[in-house]
């Protein structure tokens, strides 16, 4: 059985929360940047609207929780 102080403990230490965003592209460069944000994120969503089901192909939509 887990215990009160058990489970406070185990939220309290260390880094606060449980989960962390890194990226999964690389974001070194401008170019990089540029790819993953504007003027290169217009493509996957262009192929997105024409085929809604590439959003699993370009986007995490595949890897999310509710």
């Amino acid at each position: 059985m887990i215990r009160k102080q058990e489970a406070l403990d185990y939220h309290s230490q260390g880094r606060k929360g449980k989960i962390e965003v890194i990226p999964s592209k690389s974001c070194q460069t401008q170019r990089d940047l540029s790819l993953a944000y504007t003027p290169g994120v217009a493509e996957p969503c262009r192929e997105i609207e024409k085929n809604p089901e590439d959003a699993y192909l370009y986007t995490a939509k595949g890897n999310l929780v509710a």
